[in-house]
């Protein structure tokens, strides 16, 4: 019997080079994974640790369809997460009739972030957008080591210590971006790469301006910014 499931099952064909990686906080497996007795449960906690470790926004929740993609029918085993204290649930004002969940119930994780703003969203300090811009989950990107490769040269193991450090630094998105300003300005080096990343997150990530800067011919003031940072 157990060999004919085993038949059945889809194979995984293995965790590859050009994905990103998702942090777990320690207390999941100190303190939740022992608890889970129900995989519907489990499946929603990891899918949400999941898209609010990859959301860009300040703001970071999710509604009850975004989690059908995993869990075709997740309402109980979102509210079983709630009970449990993984996740958080607001209504906000005006947005509940009876006491029943709506598509307006928002759900944040149980961190002080997660808590500060389910607490704005519950007070009604805070309008509920119509349309959630972080709806989607995240796409497949190549990763720090690959984009490195393909776009400047080959590594060695010490600038593979130096990539794989700047991976927990900063987002992925920022170092696909300098990556893509180091090539256009003829700066092939991870010195320069860096001399950007250390900049944006000093100064701060405007992602419109730098998107321009990358390109011609606001490639040579973007260039200019990073050489009078490399010379403090």
């Amino acid at each position: 019997m157990a060999s004919a499931n085993a038949g059945k099952m889809r194979k995984f064909t293995g965790f590859t080079d050009s994905e990103t990686f998702t942090q777990i906080p320690d207390s999941f497996f100190r303190q939740l994974l022992t608890g889970f007795t129900e995989a519907d449960e489990l499946k929603v906690t990891l899918y949400a640790l999941w898209r609010f470790e990859h959301m860009e926004s300040r703001v970071r929740f999710l509604r009850e369809q975004d989690f059908v993609e995993i869990v075709p029918n997740p309402g109980l085993a979102l509210e079983k997460a709630v009970q449990r204290g993984s996740l958080l649930q607001a209504s906000p004002r005006g947005t509940s009739r009876g006491g029943q969940k709506n598509a307006a119930t928002l759900y944040f994780l149980n961190s002080p972030r997660g808590r500060a703003a389910a607490e704005v969203f519950a007070k009604g300090q805070r309008d509920v957008p119509e349309v959630a811009v972080q709806s989607n989950p995240p796409s497949e990107r190549p990763n720090i080591f690959k984009l490195y490769e393909e776009n400047i040269g080959p590594l060695t193991p010490l600038l593979a210590d130096t990539l794989k450090d700047a991976e927990q630094t900063y987002p992925p998105e920022w170092v696909a971006e300098a990556l893509e300003i180091a090539v256009k300005s003829n700066k092939r080096n991870w010195k320069y790469i860096e001399a950007i990343l250390r900049r944006w997150k000093e100064e701060g990530h405007a992602k419109e301006q730098d998107r321009r800067d990358a390109k011609e011919p606001r490639g040579r003031d973007v260039a200019r910014k990073v050489e009078d940072f490399l010379k403090r």
